[in-house]
């Protein structure tokens, strides 16, 4: 719903104060290291309690002392945003036509809304631990839809300010907590005392949760550094172009999320019930889906950018300066994407330390390659700087897990779960190359083009995945005999 609306976003508010909605973003992701954890934490505990290895009080202890230390935290954020907002207008963001006091009171809204924001992690870890995935999906389309939705009505009706923009989320935001917090409360057990604060229950899982933070921390440094960097180095316009284009590739993160999810809780009880066979199974089937789901749409993006972006937007000035950085970024996010499953599998083993190794070798490496190449080569530089970290995932940390954890699937990964779906996924695109529109007047003339283009690509992918193939067709043919 946000990808849809931010052509509407960027006509009402313009692409400066569009950088601000970008700026927030960044802010969430490194808010989300004050999480210490919990929320990965929790998702891993409340499935250990469907294997039945937490009592209903235990869990519930756990949730409620998750809970305190959370909303404390979350207190603390909004304070410390909200003393900072006339340092990051004023000093920090270089603005054209904005006014700094605007971008002040929009920052000081944000806090406020990032508080609110950050506390909705503790919820949807739960609900993904106990498996809620489709009440949860359910619940977060309806608030997404009045999220994005209602924004671009009260910028239409009501005033066409960042701040309004804002104080929308606030109140969505508020909507969103109390009705998480019910669907998780309302799904665990009754505990035969009522729920409290416990300093054993947050003790026990601290190790898995320091590790957990550490990651997160290493992985904002990753994904956001480039950002807090542009946004000091480049005009608020450059910089919103940038956000732009890192806004339509994290669209494969939506793709993959739901995925990781799903799985991450089916391989921690696989493991807690030593049954490695359908691990191993459950494994190469989450790999191999969430490379035929992001393949098509990667080599869509990668070749025809430009007319993705005009497409979407109506707007051929925004399509030339957003599609050279967004051909490149949606590489990059590619080759992140497909290193979620064997991520999942060592966070379902509780082994949190090579993720760490990795990625403190790459953030040594990305924040001085940063200073050096972006001075030269603007944001097009940063975005390479992406493509190689991920690069080095993909081809290195992965040899070590698999050594570790599954040691004679490696090849089986890089080879039936990658290469073949992908390279179905290509084939269609460089055939495609020959039919592409010529220049950006026929929004529909794009839409038709990308649309079959797309969906062959999905059925060539699909076609050469071993394991989803099998599955597919017998889900359809059941669908066909109950049709009948």
């Amino acid at each position: 719903m946000g990808l849809v609306f931010l052509p509407v976003y960027i006509r009402y508010l313009g692409i400066e104060a569009y950088a601000l909605i970008g700026l927030f973003v960044v802010l969430q992701a490194w808010l989300s290291l004050l999480d210490m954890g919990m929320t990965p934490t929790l998702n891993r505990e409340m499935a250990r309690h469907n294997a039945g290895k937490h009592s209903p009080q235990s869990i519930c202890n756990l949730l409620r002392s998750m809970e305190v230390v959370c909303f404390s935290i979350a207190v603390l954020i909004a304070i410390g945003v909200w003393s900072s907002s006339g340092y990051l207008a004023n000093d920090w963001l270089k603005t054209d036509k904005l006014p700094t006091q605007v971008v002040s009171q929009a920052i000081s809204v944000m806090a406020f809304v990032a508080a609110l924001r950050f506390i909705e992690g503790v919820y949807r870890g739960s609900l993904f631990g106990l498996q809620k995935q489709v009440w949860y999906n359910s619940v977060s389309a309806i608030i997404a839809t009045v999220r994005n939705g209602g924004a671009v009505a009260v910028l239409a009706w009501v005033l066409p300010t960042v701040e309004v923009f804002f104080l929308w989320q606030a109140v969505v935001s508020v909507i969103s907590i109390i009705v998480l917090a019910a669907g998780v409360h309302r799904t665990l057990p009754e505990p035969p005392e009522p729920p409290k604060f416990s300093r054993q229950a947050i003790a026990e899982v601290w190790k898995f949760a320091g590790g957990m933070m550490g990651i997160t921390f290493l992985a904002i440094l990753l994904t956001q550094v480039d950002k807090i960097m542009l946004s000091r180095m480049l005009m608020l316009k450059s910089f919103g172009y940038y956000s732009l284009a890192a806004t339509v590739a994290g669209i494969l993160y939506t793709i993959v999320g739901p995925i990781t999810a799903a799985i991450y809780p089916h391989l921690i009880e696989l493991i807690a019930l030593h049954d490695q066979t359908e691990l191993v199974a459950a494994y190469h089937k989450g790999a191999q889906l969430v490379t035929i789901l992001t393949a098509p749409a990667v080599m869509l993006i990668y070749f025809f950018a430009g007319g993705i972006v005009f497409m979407w937007s109506g707007n051929a000035d925004l399509a030339a300066n957003t599609a050279p950085i967004l051909t490149i970024l949606v590489l990059g996010s590619f080759l992140n994407c497909l290193m979620h499953m064997p991520s999942q599998l060592q966070l379902a083993h509780g082994w949190t330390s090579l993720t760490l190794k990795t990625n403190a070798v790459a953030v040594l490496l990305l924040i001085p390659a940063i200073y050096w190449v972006v001075p030269l080569y603007g944001a097009v530089g940063a975005a390479w700087i992406w493509v190689a970290l991920n690069s080095g995932y993909v081809l290195i940390a992965v040899q070590f897990m698999h050594q570790r954890i599954i040691p004679n699937e490696k090849l089986r990964w890089y080879y039936a779960d990658l290469l073949l779906p992908i390279g179905g996924s290509i084939g269609v695109m460089l055939f495609a190359t020959a039919f592409q529109p010529e220049s950006y007047h026929d929004r529909w003339h794009w839409f038709s083009f990308l649309l079959i283009t797309g969906v062959l690509a999905l059925v060539a992918s699909t076609a050469l995945a071993g394991h989803i193939r099998p599955r597919l067709l017998s889900i359809i043919g059941r669908s066909r005999r109950s049709s009948c």
